[in-house]
């Protein structure tokens, strides 16, 4: 099978609808080719791909070296690369400008924070600091991860730039762990958020994974195996439409407030503290980190729980239990978490109203709930697919056309596509 000498068994598990949708992935692969060609004259080329991923279980849990269950899904990044024999990476995004990052210089540049270039040379950086020695490289890239949608389009593009490294100049020998420990490296040190672990590692890993981070330097990392198409439903990310701009604030209040409360135990992360010991203090949790703080605990203990009861769950085959367990996640995050509505926006509560209109189209099936950091952003339901044509329309009526998308686990992370040279 001649796909631009992409191996056939690694198309298949990077897109598991390739064959019922043959031109839209081969007209993906052709649009890299081309733009790679056009833009840096090389006749020869590797071609790489990147997931982005759906988080399933564990809202907020991460960063306090909890337990999550995520997902890698069929979207994603999709770039040719190959070294260019000099001392620049050259990165062209469709629709940016062109990067140019210099390896010989990979130190922190301030005036780069939150841009793409700063991933760029702090993954370089992470690299570079596992010992081995990189070169230059031309890379063009294509992505249609919906950015602003919890599906993680940073962590997709973190773990590009880390599989294409590691291909070119590494032997394959970075782990996927290791990976998405470099991507948040970048995000962390270089882009200047504070994010946590699972994002990259359900991109980097594939498939649906049972992450727990106690230990961020080795998080035990399992696959679970979910089969949707098995028990009659689909997965779906609706777009509330809801704009994530100014909500860095909102956004790291909540790891800020958990910290707090763990200070009060003399601790550094709630995974640290006991949660009987925080019952039994509640009063003095209350004082000090005030009503808010505290509620947002009581979610982490019960949410960090959850994620590891649903993969257990969905190994027992007891999918309705999983169902109502991730319904139940997306009430703890509403009611204690507070991640749907943004403080002091009263006429505009779109991930509020698209959790409402979920909840009636859906009539007591399936299971919906806040995706990704909330705020802003996405929601995700599990639908039967008896409804699943009404649900869309449904939902699309109230959010917009266009932004209830069906998506599939996909069983590969980041991966090269093309048999390596």
């Amino acid at each position: 099978m001649e796909y631009f000498g992409i191996n056939e068994e690694k198309l298949m598990k990077a897109y598991p609808k390739f064959n019922s949708n043959m031109d839209f992935y081969l007209d993906r692969i052709k649009t890299v080719v081309e733009g790679f060609k056009k833009t840096f004259s090389h006749k020869e080329m590797r071609i790489f791909s990147a997931p982005g991923r759906t988080e399933v279980g564990g809202n907020h849990t991460d960063h306090q070296h909890g337990c999550v269950l995520a997902a890698a899904v069929d979207l994603d990044v999709l770039a040719a690369a190959l070294p260019n024999g000099t001392d620049y990476i050259n990165i062209l995004s469709e629709g940016y400008e062109m990067e140019k990052i210099n390896i010989n210089d990979l130190t922190v540049k301030a005036e780069e924070k939150n841009t793409s270039a700063s991933l760029i040379r702090g993954v370089a950086a992470a690299v570079v600091k596992k010992g081995y020695k990189i070169g230059g490289f031309d890379m063009y890239a294509i992505s249609n991860v919906l950015k602003g949608s919890g599906l993680s389009s940073s962590a997709a593009y973190e773990v590009m730039l880390g599989v294409v490294m590691n291909s070119l100049f590494c032997n394959g020998e970075i782990t996927p762990v290791e990976i998405a420990q470099m991507g948040q490296f970048a995000e962390n040190v270089y882009f200047g958020k504070m994010s946590g672990l699972m994002d990259q590692t359900a991109s980097s890993v594939g498939s649906m994974v049972s992450i727990d981070f106690e230990d961020t330097d080795k998080p035990v990392v399992k696959k679970v195996d979910l089969d949707l198409e098995k028990y009659g439903y689909s997965l779906c990310i609706i777009d509330t439409g809801a704009d994530h701009a100014d909500l860095s604030d909102e956004y790291s209040a909540i790891p800020f407030e958990m910290k707090e409360v763990a200070k009060v135990f003399g601790k550094e992360y709630l995974r640290q503290v006991d949660e009987k010991e925080f019952f039994e203090n509640i009063d003095k949790v209350r004082k000090e980190c005030g009503d808010r703080g505290t509620l947002r605990a009581i979610h982490f203990f019960d949410d960090n729980k959850r994620a590891v009861l649903e993969a257990e769950l969905i190994e027992n085959g007891d999918f309705d239990k999983f169902l109502s367990t991730v319904t139940e996640s997306g009430y703890s995050s509403f009611m204690y978490l507070q991640n749907v509505s943004v403080c002091g926006r009263i006429k505009n509560q779109e991930v509020a109203l698209a959790l409402a209109v979920c909840h009636k189209a859906l009539d007591g099936k399936g299971a919906f709930r806040v995706h990704g950091g909330g705020f802003a952003g996405t929601i995700q339901a599990f639908v039967p697919n008896e409804i699943l044509d009404e649900f869309k329309v449904t939902m699309e009526k109230a959010v917009g056309e266009g932004r209830c998308h069906v998506l599939s686990i996909r069983n590969a992370g980041g991966v090269e596509l093309t048999e390596a040279m």
